[in-house]
């Protein structure tokens, strides 16, 4: 059965509903309740862990038998498991509703399957409306779930000859306004942000995402990582957020700690050493390379050691963007290949 214009107007409406919700552990998703007429006679989403999901919302709103005949529009594929609520698909089912339109697939392998068991109790049932403006909306979670982690942005500014900072460490500023506006922008737009505690001692980092002097509406929770503590005084205690700081050089434990506090997206951009060792561990998604026209020579590289040994174990990368920034160059790439699958055999 082809989804029809009634059933598209819904579907643009469960998405609005889905933004409202917070990003988080668990996904925004909206829906809306047709009646067998066509007219929409509920509306949810979801409100947070630990809060009905969005049909269940929805369905709150009738009285027992309503809903019976009536067609189910959902951002997200019902959920087919029991976690803080119950499964998705067995509410609609009980609730009597004969038709489900959805956007995007659940890719959990417990809380899939929704879409199968609607259908097996003789739902009818179709995938796929507005998929791609729904991706938009929950990519970032739907990467997390598939990763098991955040998606992790490594992000270094470096002169035409690869450096970091001037020999005497001096680094403000290689790049110029423009290609620091941009930063501020990709800040913005991440879940946390991620430094060592030696960019910590030595630049006194505030970690906010600006525009000019002013803070930008969305703001990334300011992470430390290493056993050096930092300054009571630190910039980083004045940030909106309280400051997340983990004693270890264990990345994967730091990013699954990450993850499990619902933080979808991480911009790392704590100097060589950090830059480096989250590269070396096959954990960086994205890398975002400010080029500047200048040369500055010495020993202050802006990767350090990555655990290449010869010219047969390079981590490639596949450039996406080249964008000018003034007299700058950003270099957006991705990984040619699954690093960590490559040098370890197994995730």
């Amino acid at each position: 059965m082809a989804v029809n214009e009634t059933e598209r107007r819904a579907m643009a409406r469960a998405l609005e509903l889905a933004a409202r919700g917070p990003r988080g552990v668990n996904p925004q998703v909206g829906a809306v309740i047709l009646s067998p007429e066509g007219d929409v006679i509920a509306e949810g989403w979801h409100h947070g862990a630990g809060t009905p999901h969005a049909e269940v919302d929805a369905l709150s709103e009738l009285a027992p038998g309503t809903a019976q005949g009536a067609t189910a529009v959902v951002t997200l594929e019902p959920c087919n498991h029991t976690g803080r609520t119950g499964p998705c698909a067995v509410a609609l089912i009980e609730a009597g509703v004969a038709r489900v339109v959805y956007a995007l697939d659940d890719p959990g392998v417990a809380s899939g399957g929704g879409a199968e068991r609607l259908r097996g109790a003789g739902v009818s049932v179709d995938a796929g409306e507005q998929a791609e403006v729904a991706h938009e909306l929950i990519g970032g979670w739907l990467t997390a779930q598939q990763l098991g982690r955040p998606h992790i942005t490594v992000k270094w500014a470096q002169s035409l000859d690869g450096r970091a900072a001037a020999e005497d460490g001096s680094s403000q500023w290689i790049t110029g306004p423009d290609a620091r506006a941009d930063v501020h922008r990709r800040r913005s737009a991440a879940d946390a942000i991620v430094v060592g505690t030696g960019t910590v001692l030595a630049d006194d980092p505030a970690l906010t995402a600006r525009d000019g002097d002013a803070l930008l509406p969305h703001q990334p929770i300011p992470v430390v990582i290493g056993s050096r503590p930092t300054p009571p005084d630190a910039a980083v205690h004045r940030h909106p957020h309280p400051p997340l700081f983990f004693d270890t050089h264990d990345l994967d434990a730091v990013t699954a700690d990450l993850h499990a506090r619902g933080i979808q997206s991480l911009f790392v951009e704590g100097g060589p050493t950090l830059a480096s060792a989250f590269i070396e561990a096959g954990l960086a998604d994205r890398v975002l390379a400010y080029i500047a026209p200048v040369l500055l020579g010495g020993e202050r590289l802006a990767l350090t050691d990555i655990g290449v040994a010869s010219i047969d174990q390079a981590r490639r990368l596949t450039v996406d963007e080249w964008v000018p920034l003034g007299p700058d160059l950003l270099a957006i790439a991705h990984p040619a290949t699954d690093n960590r699958l490559q040098n370890e055999g197994a995730l």
